[in-house]
């Protein structure tokens, strides 16, 4: 994987290259850009994709501890990525976190399209009793250790308050290993993993939903039908406030749809991208 050095850190990304409209594809905390693998895949043929492991608790590199670390940081981050790279007319799809609602919403001048996947949204933030025991961790000394030698546990995997709580299958063990081991491993990250989520505001994403009433590019709001974490009457919302928003949900997925359902996800951004006029190459 290549790296760029942005100035919150370096940031390691994959990049399928080649000529095609350009897909970004952001990731949710504990996980890196291999939560796309079988999306990128199915992708990959007619399109450039880069997907770029965020500072979200499974990146291999440390932040630099003088840069501030929270999700509006990382929104910005994530511009500064798409900048640095000279990346025009994205595809910008999110999954499970919402920064890309922000980037929308403040920045939407590279964006050609944006997508939506089963994220959290408004006032659902952080989400669910998985995201209030991330925020437990983050404020009692040895709360994270402890967090993730518990996922570390493959019987615990399952649990409602871990991954269960975010797919109907299970992960591919050697897949979680790799998403926890930076946090198992390594006090920095573990630091920024703290910092980032100190650093939530409230209402973040409720002023990003109402940035996207301005957003009058194609968008589509894909969602689980069965999620546990991210309610279904929010997809319908966001479809309806995006100018020229559209809903699709899926069956038999929940809230990580790229492991659950990832061939029905991969033609859906297909489709999407095909019929919402042509963009150009990165």
């Amino acid at each position: 994987m290549p790296d760029i050095e942005l100035t919150a850190g370096t940031v390691s990304y994959e990049d399928t290259g080649g000529p095609g409209p350009v897909v970004v594809l952001l990731h949710g905390l504990v996980h890196d850009s291999t939560v796309w693998r079988k999306v990128i895949a199915g992708l990959r043929p007619g399109h450039r994709v880069l997907a770029p492991t965020l500072p979200y608790g499974s990146h291999r590199i440390p932040m630099r501890p003088d840069v501030p670390l929270t999700p509006d940081s990382v929104a910005e981050l994530v511009v500064e990525f798409l900048d640095r790279l000279d990346l025009r007319d994205v595809t910008l799809v999110e999954n499970d976190c919402g920064r890309a609602q922000s980037v929308a919403a403040r920045h939407p001048e590279r964006l050609a399209r944006l997508v939506l996947t089963s994220c959290e949204a408004f006032d659902n933030y952080p989400p669910g009793v998985p995201g209030k025991l991330i925020g437990w961790a983050c404020r009692v000394p040895g709360g994270i250790s402890l967090l993730a030698r518990t996922l570390a546990v493959k019987p615990m995997r399952r649990l409602p308050v871990g991954l269960g709580a975010l797919t109907k299958r299970p992960v591919p063990d050697e897949i979680v290993d790799g998403w926890l081991r930076p946090l198992l491993t390594d006090k920095a990250i573990r630091a920024d993993f703290r910092r980032y989520n100190l650093g939530v505001r409230k209402t973040e994403l409720l002023e990003a939903a109402e940035g996207l009433r301005t957003f009058d590019k194609p968008a589509l709001v894909v969602w689980a039908v069965e999620d546990r974490m991210m309610p279904r009457a929010h997809g319908r919302r966001l479809a309806e406030l995006l100018p020229q928003g559209r809903l699709l949900e899926i069956e038999d997925s929940c809230t990580l749809i790229a492991e659950d359902q990832p061939e029905q996800l991969t033609a859906a951004l297909r489709e999407f991208i095909a019929t919402t006029g042509i963009a150009t190459t990165g």
